[in-house]
């Protein structure tokens, strides 16, 4: 992936007041804020085949909740957008029931956007894979913005085809943008094309493998990073990789199966949380179903 400047990101709207054909148009707008001794959803929107769960509380006063896209499946057309915002002293940990599937498209680009604003907060957002079908024609884009004192851990599986079956992502295109900022300063600015089959294997690409994903946790130390390192290495039918830049430990995978990078991220949480938040890992009840 390479770090360049980000342009502005159009907007669902726009988009399917230029299409000829209208997929799903979904919205979904979660605001945590600590009340008492839990944190509570205490505002929620929602708009189109996008809800959420009553949240958990495993934890005794951390929300958990499970973002829920009911149809499964986004095609060509569909735009979904999520807004979450993390009030002070506030923490939430979202993730979701299932991997979201992106399906081949007859020319219209299917569209998720991810809008976390955490105000000396934390937020955890730890979904399940999204799948691409060959001949799929997407763009994800996340905008994280924080604060000054705000916490975050965040991680993306994205799986290009279907490799238990010996499926490519022989055909598509997938668009990936990821934007980190602290009090309005970027910490990372992370952007990846795949528009044809030599972007699967080239150096700069994926080196024909198909599963990609990349954890962030911020802020984070040296320490952290020693940490980590160690668990990143000797990686069977793979490959990962840490570094820290900016206080955001990046932690990559690439690889051939969502099972791997899945157990890997799971496994560097345990060890990140304690010292980015300073709470012991609690997993979310639906990862053990």
């Amino acid at each position: 992936m390479q770090n360049d400047s980000l342009p502005s990101v159009p907007s669902c709207a726009s988009v399917a007041e230029a299409a000829t054909t209208q997929g799903w148009q979904a919205e979904l707008r979660l605001g945590f804020e600590q009340r008492s001794t839990k944190t509570v959803l205490a505002t929620r929107q929602q708009r189109g085949p996008l809800a959420v769960q009553r949240p958990f509380y495993p934890e005794g006063d951390v929300c958990h909740a499970y973002v829920l896209h009911p149809p499964g499946g986004v095609v060509g057309g569909d735009c979904l957008q999520m807004h979450f915002q993390v009030a002070p002293n506030a923490h939430a940990l979202l993730t979701t029931p299932g991997a979201t599937k992106f399906y081949r498209s007859a020319g219209l680009q299917a569209q998720q956007h991810q809008h976390f604003h955490v105000t000396q907060g934390c937020l955890e957002w730890l979904p399940q894979e999204n799948i691409f079908f060959p001949g799929a024609n997407t763009a994800l884009h996340s905008t994280i913005h924080l604060d000054a004192a705000a916490q975050y851990i965040g991680w993306e599986i994205h799986c290009l085809g279907r490799p238990v079956i010996g499926e490519t992502f022989a055909q598509g295109r997938a668009l990936f943008k990821t934007a980190l900022y602290r009090a309005g300063k970027p910490l990372l600015l992370d952007r990846l094309l795949i528009a044809s089959e030599t972007d699967l294997h080239t150096a700069a690409g994926l080196r024909g493998q198909p599963v990609m994903a990349t954890l962030l946790a911020t802020p984070a130390t040296p320490a952290l990073l020693e940490a980590v390192r160690p668990h990143c290495q000797d990686i069977a039918n793979g490959s990962a990789g840490v570094t820290l830049f900016n206080d955001v430990l990046v932690v990559r995978y690439l690889g051939n199966s969502t099972a791997q990078a899945h157990r890997l991220f799971r496994h560097l949480w345990h060890i990140i949380r304690p010292l980015v938040t300073g709470r012991p890992a609690t997993p979310p009840r639906i990862w053990n179903t």
